[in-house]
């Protein structure tokens, strides 16, 4: 979707909020189970969205950033609701829209917004799609492997010798990403550096070679606008 529809659709979306929610880091938004009422567009902030498995690990999904949204599976379901945890990463602003405003929107005389309000809908299905592709086809060095190309689209600086993700993450919350244990991250992630593939200075990682990381995890060279965090 081109760049100025989707931004077509999250101004359009902004002025039917009702509300808008500060949510201090830690906070959560939503939880899973909690009956949904919203849909929620990031003003600024972090938002981690995550699901527990039944093992009760923490699996994270998306990190979503400002104009990044929420909430959109709850849309058009009957007494739904919310299916992940949505908790602040650090302190957040949230435009809150009532799902049924966006229903109304969506069923009015509008074709444009809906036909690119269902389109930014399917880009979000297809990076939820390709994330547990990756977790269930390629275990869980494909999930690290994955989960580190895609924060390199999304929050990748180029620097010298390669692409530093600019984001600050524990091991433990990289380890979310995967479905995996800290410990076991931290094996992988010096493996990766041992064969020169990343380094890690300072508790940041730098890929000095993406290609090589895309070819461990049998990249399909999903279009980049697919292949991010958010």
């Amino acid at each position: 979707m081109a760049h100025s529809s989707k931004a077509m659709v999250l101004e359009e979306t902004k002025k039917l909020a009702h509300r808008i929610i500060h949510v201090p880091k830690g906070g959560f938004l939503f939880r899973e189970q909690e009956n949904a009422a919203e849909f929620y567009i990031v003003k600024s902030g972090l938002i981690q969205i995550s699901k527990l498995t039944e093992n009760g690990k923490e699996l994270t999904l998306r990190c979503l950033s400002a104009e990044a949204c929420c909430g959109e599976l709850t849309l058009f379901a009957i007494e739904p609701k919310y299916l992940f945890n949505a908790k602040a990463l650090e302190d957040s602003e949230i435009y809150a829209v009532k799902i049924e405003r966006i229903e109304t929107m969506i069923l009015s005389s509008n074709p444009e917004f809906v036909r690119e309000f269902m389109v930014m809908i399917n880009e979000h299905m297809r990076k939820q799609h390709t994330k547990f592709r990756d977790l269930v086809l390629n275990g869980k060095k494909g999930a690290l492997y994955s989960t580190l190309i895609r924060m390199a689209n999304s929050y990748g600086v180029e620097v010298e010798d390669g692409i530093l993700i600019d984001l600050k993450l524990k091991n433990q919350e990289l380890a979310n990403y995967c479905g995996t244990s800290r410990e076991r991250v931290n094996r992988m992630l010096n493996e990766l550096a041992q064969e020169g593939i990343i380094s890690l200075p300072s508790r940041q990682i730098i890929i000095h070679d993406l290609d090589r990381l895309k070819l461990l995890n049998h990249c399909e060279d999903c279009p980049v606008s697919v292949c991010v965090i958010d």
